[in-house]
């Protein structure tokens, strides 16, 4: 096969990539929600579970590369969460956005490196015409302590 005729599925298997259970909510709302052809995704953290795989603050407790392994760790629970909700992955056929919350002193100013992580993996997992819009943001503290959230949104097929 070649790239182009790749599914998300085949890509996911051909990276090695085994995804972690999906995350539950940690509150009172639903981690997921469809309307029409769109998939709005809850914040999805660098968590295993109910907790945090990793701490901190990025430029403080955390350089770039750490920051990077969050963001991706982030970036599997979003892939998790998408084919538990769409049953696969093939479903996806375009990353419509994705915004990058990233938990960092007010001197870092690498945001966009570590947003490169999640960026990055849904490129390789959904195909590069799939890439998204980006936000990028420096934020003084997240949930749970995760150096990184991250907000997605999907179009989907019916």
């Amino acid at each position: 096969m070649t790239t182009n005729t790749m599914t998300a599925e085949d890509r996911l298997a051909g990276l090695g990539i085994h995804l972690p259970d999906a995350p539950k909510p940690f509150g009172a709302y639903v981690p997921a929600v469809q309307t029409g052809y769109l998939l709005f995704l809850s914040g999805m953290l660098a968590t295993s579970g109910h907790t945090a795989t990793v701490v901190g603050i990025v430029g403080k407790d955390l350089d770039v590369k750490a920051g990077r392994e969050a963001a991706n760790t982030a970036a599997l629970n979003v892939l998790a969460l998408t084919k538990k909700e769409l049953g696969s992955l093939n479903r996806v056929s375009r990353v419509v956005r994705l915004g990058v919350y990233v938990a960092a002193t007010p001197e870092f100013t690498e945001h966009p490196k570590v947003a490169d992580a999640p960026s990055e993996l849904l490129r390789d997992v959904f195909g590069d015409q799939t890439v998204s819009s980006r936000l990028v943001f420096g934020v003084a503290s997240l949930p749970l302590g995760s150096p990184v959230e991250l907000e997605v949104i999907f179009e989907v097929k019916p």
